[in-house]
């Protein structure tokens, strides 16, 4: 394995020399810096880890607590992690990926052992226990997630509740008196997941407002039990016309509900959902939805970490608070309701 005494040697230059060309610490002329590039490149040469944290007292790694939990929908918790992973190495950073059940201790032992530069916190709960250790770690902090209280670190979401009143709003002008609202399970809830809040009571604020019916429900995260669910759904609101989906598992298994039941969407039932365009595609769902901007919040996320890590100047700027603005992307699925009519109930 290449040293970086072999780059300096075959680009003829000091071994300081070599190692400032390479890590921009101080000026070098660009003719120099080019010739030790061409040399680390020929000698396929790869910084030292180690000793890299020695000479910086920087890792070159960001750590990132998620965790997968049974009751929520893996496939689109992918998407964040992949957020914060890409845009992490296309600045130059590992992520070090940690799934503890105990978060806490977890966050606890790899900042006091300084193994990562920084840390973002995804799985936000209202009343997080990791924000403490967060907050006293030497390491910058950041979360995807709103908590309760967003003192001493960098907090980025989807405005949630902006996203719950955007859907009523948009059934509402199309002359929709009567919705159904499909949450995430209300474990989520339990373990203080407020965005699932957050847009449920954004959603039946405007709906009072504008005179609607919502009928909000806790979903399910897995098949067969989401199938179902929205079968006993659909049967137990008949004259709903509109329904409002702030749950993947539900809005990945709706396509299959309605063939069974020969439903159309929209002459039947008009479908907003609450995903990303990536994961509409994977899963091929013809709906219209709230973009929730997993990839983007992630990249927010890891370029405001980086920023407080490489400059003294940005870890004394005042913390921030950042919510996306929801976007809805029209798939067709909404249209005004016709007349009511007696559904085909579940076989």
């Amino acid at each position: 394995m290449a040293t970086i005494g072999d780059v300096a040697r075959e680009a003829g230059v000091s071994r300081s020399t070599a190692s400032y060309a390479l890590s921009g610490k101080r000026p070098i002329s660009e003719e120099v810096r080019r010739r030790v590039l061409a040399a680390a490149e020929a000698l396929a040469y790869t910084p030292n880890a180690g000793a890299r944290a020695l000479a910086t007292s920087r890792t070159k790694v960001l750590g990132l607590l998620a965790r997968f939990y049974t009751d929520e929908f893996a496939p689109a918790m992918m998407q964040y992690i992949q957020g914060v992973t890409d845009t992490a190495r296309d600045l130059g950073y590992d992520t070090l990926l940690v799934t503890d059940e105990d978060g806490a201790r977890a966050l606890r032992r790899i900042t006091d052992s300084r193994m990562v530069d920084g840390v973002v916190l995804m799985n936000i709960a209202q009343d997080d226990p990791r924000l403490p250790i967060l907050r006293a770690a030497a390491q910058p902090g950041a979360t995807v997630g709103l908590p309760g209280d967003c003192s001493g670190i960098d907090v980025f979401d989807l405005d949630f509740e902006e996203a719950g009143r955007a859907m009523v709003d948009h059934l509402h002008g199309l002359g929709h008196r009567e919705l159904i609202l499909i949450s995430q399970p209300e474990h989520v809830v339990e373990r203080g997941g407020a965005y699932v809040w957050r847009l449920r009571d954004a959603a039946l604020e405007r709906a009072r407002q504008c005179g609607v019916t919502l009928h909000t429900v806790y979903g399910e995260s897995r098949q067969p039990a989401v199938g179902r669910l929205l079968h006993t759904l659909l049967d137990t609101y008949p004259s709903a016309t509109g329904l409002l989906i702030n749950n993947e598992a539900a809005a990945a298994a709706l396509p299959s509900v309605a063939h069974e039941r020969g439903l159309r969407v929209p002459e039947d039932l008009s479908v907003i959902g609450r995903y990303s365009a990536e994961f509409a595609a994977a899963f091929s769902l013809p709906y219209s939805f709230v973009e929730s901007a997993p990839d983007r919040l992630g990249s927010m996320a890891v370029r405001q970490l980086v920023r407080r890590v490489e400059s003294a100047a940005a870890r004394r700027e005042p913390f921030v608070v950042r919510f996306i603005s929801p976007e809805l992307v029209s798939r067709g699925s909404t249209t005004p309701p016709r007349e009511p009519h007696p559904r085909t109930p579940a076989r």
